[in-house]
């Protein structure tokens, strides 16, 4: 598992167009974030199970705790950078600030991440500015929320304060229902399942990992005449020393990040007309190259 988390800035790569390009790479020790603060805009409704995380660069606003079982969290990047939601769950009394140098170390392939740490699945990265709901389950316990992606600048977010704590009480409400989907996705190694139809409008999406390995998927819009060629070009020229100028050839729509094998989330989102793919970035555990270049891509079109 050391390699799973190798590629998430390649996430950002996409739409990097639309925050700042000339921020400059830098080393950050903001402190982690453990408050919303007064103009908080997070929320919390054990009625309804929903849950409401703003983020902006560098920060969470997010509620202090949250009850265990189906929670919606309504994830809003305030922007302008790209951000997601990452839980990871957080065990033998560990804390957010062990839960920094430990993700250090996974992302630097020091080792196998600690048997106290595990990965749950989060809304993943919309376009700045834009919203997205996913449903997780979320066992009682101490959990972190934690933003992996590494650009603008080559700094991972984590690294910049973009972790909180969140803690997951036992439920004494009435437990919400697991959602109903109209669209299942199948995650493997290395390609997605569907089942369900890929239409215009809004649907939900069940997430099924069957493993062996950690994977995510994230959902991109093509722009007009742009494929999966525009976008292999223009991710690796954001690897490089000359960004590419001019907006991005997709946006992203959203999905759910890593999660482990036998894990279950959903997401809902609108699909519009145009041609989209699904993507898996996690850093495979073999040789750490991105799950999308062992053939993890499916594209599709709405009409």
């Amino acid at each position: 598992m050391h390699r799973i988390l190798g590629s998430i800035g390649a996430v950002a790569a996409i739409a990097l167009c639309a925050c700042s390009q000339k921020e400059a790479a830098k080393t950050d020790s903001a402190p982690v974030a453990q408050s919303g603060g007064a103009a908080s805009k997070a929320s919390y409704d054990p009625t309804t199970h929903v849950a409401v995380i703003h983020t902006k660069d560098f920060a969470f606003d997010a509620p202090d705790s949250v009850n265990a079982g189906w929670t919606n969290f309504h994830f809003v990047n305030d922007g302008p950078a790209i951000h997601h939601v990452q839980f990871v769950r957080l065990d033998s009394g560990k804390t957010v600030q062990d839960a920094v140098p430990a993700l250090d170390a996974i992302m630097q392939r020091k080792g196998p991440p600690p048997a106290w740490l595990t990965l749950v699945a989060g809304p993943n990265a919309p376009n700045p500015g834009g919203e997205l709901d996913a449903t997780i389950n979320l066992a009682a316990g101490n959990y972190a929320i934690v933003c992996l992606v590494d650009l603008p600048g080559g700094v991972r977010h984590f690294d910049k304060g973009m972790v909180r704590a969140l803690k997951v009480t036992a439920a004494t409400a009435t437990p919400a229902v697991e959602p109903t989907a109209d669209v299942t996705v199948a995650l493997s190694d290395y390609k997605f399942d569907v089942t369900g139809p890929l239409t215009a409008g809004a649907h939900t999406f069940k997430v099924t990992n069957g493993g062996p390995q950690p994977h995510e998927i994230e959902i991109i819009r093509f722009a007009p005449g742009k494929s999966m060629k525009e976008l292999g070009e223009f991710m690796a020229g954001m690897m490089g020393p000359n960004p590419p100028a001019g907006p991005p050839p997709a946006d992203l729509i959203g999905g759910v990040s890593a999660g482990l094998p036998k894990q279950v989330s959903y997401f809902t989102t609108n699909l519009t007309p145009g041609k989209y793919a699904m993507l898996c970035f996690i850093g495979d555990m073999k040789d750490g190259k991105p799950h999308m270049e062992h053939g993890m891509v499916k594209e599709f079109e709405v009409k």
